[in-house]
């Protein structure tokens, strides 16, 4: 790790807050810094918003839902700015997908032929929504006409982590605005460019000023102003289980205000005994070490049949040696640097963790190089269900390997765990699927597959992975309000 780094082509053109249309300083005047994970250096200041910002994107937010054309004009035209937007979004893939990987550390192949793309897919999958939503027509016992409306809810707030900044932004911004709704959204402070950089792009595309308001700056400022806020009619937040509860709390401590969560996870991968094991190999390493292991629904506990345990654990092994770390806008590149130091010592305190508790540590457990933020691919096997690197999110590139007897068993663990986000299987037999597809307790089921986030799938989790569901149909329920509406009948020719 003793190259120097590439210079990304790309150019750090927004760092001010966006507000009612325009680009302006914080009212402290304060900035923040925003960091190269590669080396820890300085990319650019960036505005740092507080609660006085807050409250100037919701005035401004909601100034356009109460008298701006945004809610007023047809679905179909709402439909045309979004479809203009992902076009400009496609015109500047590789831009933002440079942005996207200097202020990130994910490797570019990655933003640029994945996360971009499928950015764009999202929301001319939302643009395609904005003329459909519509309510019922209901039967009623008596002379009476009734109907639903599904109306917008008002003003949105958005919260997103800095592990997917792009794709978060869609998850949002897409749904809400094919609503009807206006909206503030809080980047992580990791993170804020390219979410300045598409909401620029979104007006370029046509969408009036104060409709979509951009405030990057801190979770206990900025971002509990605007889970506290008021004159917030909805909110959803995308991070830990920890600052979830935190945003709920404020959020029903001020108007009781809805609020969409999706959290973190402890998924199970579970390996059975008729798996292909080279396969499952390559899928269960995908399954974690995907974005450097910072991903909520990471195949994070990786349970294999005791008949196969010990081939397994040597393969994954294996391909953790062989997995390529480095700059990731060197060309081949699997895996870049973490996020930050917080997160860098995090996982490095798991780590030690592990192998202090016996397990037994087959690959990494180290930093690699001496500048930036990069660990080596880590592998642990005879890891315990009592073991922190077992229970808790390590949010990083730590692979536990768990061995299980049977069906039964592995179910029982694989359930035992605060999280529900997500889950995978590798097995041929279709009996095996169906039980343990129906008995895991989560909100997604990977069969022989994982990491598919097809616009059209929701993603959400049980327990205390979150409320909701991002994505697909189901999403826009998050957005909106259902209206009943009784008229009476004189004298109808039918009922």
């Amino acid at each position: 790790m003793s190259e120097v780094p590439i210079k990304p082509s790309v150019e750090i053109k927004y760092t001010k807050l966006l507000i009612d249309g325009k680009f302006v300083d914080a009212a402290s005047g304060k900035t923040f810094q925003t960091l190269d994970p590669r080396t820890g250096e300085v990319i650019a200041n960036v505005a740092e918003g507080d609660a006085e910002d807050i409250n100037r994107a919701v005035a401004a937010a909601r100034k356009a839902f109460d008298e701006g054309p945004w809610p007023k004009m047809t679905a179909y035209a709402r439909q045309k700015i979004l479809l203009r937007f992902a076009d400009l979004l496609e015109q500047h893939n590789d831009e933002l997908a440079a942005l996207e990987v200097w202020d990130n550390g994910k490797p570019y192949e990655q933003a640029a032929t994945v996360e971009v793309p499928m950015l764009i897919r999202l929301m001319r999958y939302y643009a395609g929504w904005a003329d459909k939503i519509h309510g019922l027509t209901v039967p009623a016992d008596g002379p009476f006409h009734m109907q639903t409306l599904h109306e917008p809810i008002g003003v949105a707030g958005g919260i997103i982590p800095w592990n997917f900044p792009l794709l978060m932004f869609a998850w949002k911004v897409g749904p809400a605005l094919a609503c009807g709704n206006t909206l503030v959204l809080k980047p992580a402070e990791q993170t804020p460019l390219t979410a300045l950089f598409a909401a620029k792009l979104l007006h370029e595309a046509g969408l009036p000023p104060g409709v979509l308001n951009v405030i990057p700056g801190y979770g206990p400022t900025a971002g509990a102003a605007l889970a506290s806020h008021m004159d917030v009619d909805k909110l959803a937040f995308t991070g830990s289980t920890e600052t979830g509860k935190i945003v709920l709390e404020l959020a029903t401590k001020s108007n009781l205000k809805p609020v969409s969560l999706e959290l973190g996870g402890k998924s199970p991968f579970i390996v059975c005994e008729d798996a292909d094991i080279d396969k499952a190999v390559e899928l269960a390493h995908y399954a974690l070490f995907f974005n450097q292991g910072q991903c909520c629904c990471a195949g994070s506990r990786t349970f294999v049949h005791e008949s196969i345990y010990d081939k397994f654990v040597e393969k994954a092994k294996q391909r953790a040696l062989k997995r390529s770390v480095g700059d990731p806008f060197k060309e081949g590149i699997e895996q870049g640097p973490q996020i930050d130091t917080e997160q860098f010592n995090k996982i490095l305190k798991y780590i030690k963790s592990g192998v202090e508790s016996g397990a037994t540590l087959e690959s990494g457990g180290e930093r690699l190089g001496d500048k930036g933020y990069y660990i080596k691919p880590t592998v642990f096997s005879n890891v315990k269900d009592d073991m922190l690197i077992a229970k808790d999110e390590i949010f990083g590139p730590v692979q536990t390997i768990l061995k299980f007897k049977d069906l039964d068993e592995v179910i029982r663990r694989a359930n035992d765990t605060h999280y529900g986000l997500a889950a995978g299987i590798f097995s041929q037999n279709v009996d095996t699927i169906n039980t343990l597809t129906r008995a895991l307790r989560v909100g997604t089921v990977w069969v022989n597959c994982y990491n598919l986030y097809d616009a059209a799938i929701p993603f959400g989790g049980y327990k205390m992975s979150g409320h909701g569901r991002e994505k697909g149909e189901y999403s826009l329920e998050n957005y909106l309000q259902v209206k009943a509406v009784c008229t009476p009948l004189v004298n109808p020719a039918w009922l």
